[in-house]
């Protein structure tokens, strides 16, 4: 299993940035799961926001073309308030997303982290050790696009 990390800092409370961690609220900023869902539909029950992030909850991604079978599944396996947040990514690909909230002046660092399997056998393989090789593994992984559209969000 690979992993790529990546930090910003937002003028934001880790309050106000944990919130927007939420799998609903994925599509809100980050571009790859934006591109092929119309919608992420928690598939635990969900009676108060803080359902949203509890160890368990778990969603799944509706892809933007009926026919199209579900591709992400999200489940919710660490849940620190306000700190941590992981949740199992499993389907079309698979691995962990972790995202850290630190408090840093007045403001929030958040750190995303993606523990990934490459999907596709040996081309993955391949694949990966192409994107190491550029160095754009972490770019294809956690965009900076993302992160500039998460910070500019939680900071309107």
């Amino acid at each position: 299993m690979g992993r790529v990390e990546r930090s910003i800092e937002i003028k934001a409370s880790p309050e106000k940035v944990w919130e927007m961690l939420a799998l609903d609220r994925l599509l809100e900023w980050n571009t790859g799961y934006k591109s092929e869902l119309k919608g992420v539909e928690y598939t635990s029950e969900v009676r108060s926001p803080q359902d949203k992030l509890r160890v368990g909850a778990s969603a799944h991604g509706i892809p933007k073309k009926q026919e199209e079978p579900i591709k992400y599944n999200f489940e919710i396996t660490e849940s620190l308030e306000n700190q941590k947040i992981t949740y199992r990514l499993y389907g079309r690909y698979r691995g962990l997303v972790t995202h850290i909230l630190e408090p840093v002046g007045e403001g929030t660092k958040a750190t995303f982290v993606v523990d990934y399997e490459m999907p596709w056998g040996i081309p993955g393989k391949i694949l990966e050790k192409l994107l190491l090789y550029s160095g754009s593994l972490e770019g294809f992984m956690i965009p900076k696009k993302d992160l500039q559209n998460f910070k500019s969000i939680l900071e309107k």
